[in-house]
């Protein structure tokens, strides 16, 4: 299931929601974050940019997507994972899944992979996630959001995607 191949210039994904740029300044967090469609080393992609920070307790840049209007959840349980096809600047960046079962904006189920400056397809399976801040087990029936995200460490994100998808 195709979320999106960066085929439209307003941040609309192939399923018709928006993509956000998100920092932790909603948290006090003085981090910064850009998003916007670019082309590099070829390809057409989302392009996020800028410098998580430490202070105030922030560390988090991130590009998020519902994948449903109004945050309602769909059924990922005929698929196996995530696929990306992603470049960046050499660093460790996360995928946060968020399901209807979350209720604080802090919890999630993560997995982590390697953007270098390669165009280069990751598969992140379902159960490569892993639970943080939260007992419930994850549950592909009910997913609701992903998001790409630099955190946890004080450095300059510069992340490209040019796809997104559930595979089988």
């Amino acid at each position: 299931m195709m979320i999106d191949s960066v085929s439209r210039d307003d941040l609309v994904c192939a399923l018709g929601t928006r993509w956000q740029g998100v920092s932790d300044a909603v948290m006090g967090g003085i981090s910064q974050a850009a998003l916007a469609v670019d082309e590099q080393g070829g390809r057409r992609c989302l392009r996020l940019r800028g410098d998580v920070r430490l202070d105030n307790n922030g560390g988090f840049i991130q590009m998020a997507i519902d994948l449903a209007p109004d945050a309602h959840p769909i059924d990922a349980m005929a698929f196996a994972g995530v696929r990306l096809v992603v470049r960046g600047n050499d660093e460790d960046y996360s995928v946060h899944l968020r399901t209807s079962d979350l209720q604080r904006s802090w919890q999630s189920y993560r997995a982590h992979f390697h953007a270098t400056d390669e165009w280069r397809e990751w598969h992140l399976p379902f159960a490569q996630f892993v639970p943080h801040r939260v007992e419930t087990a994850f549950d592909a029936g009910r997913l609701r959001r992903i998001g790409l995200v630099a955190i946890g460490r004080a450095f300059h994100a510069d992340l490209c995607l040019a796809e997104i998808a559930l595979y089988d």
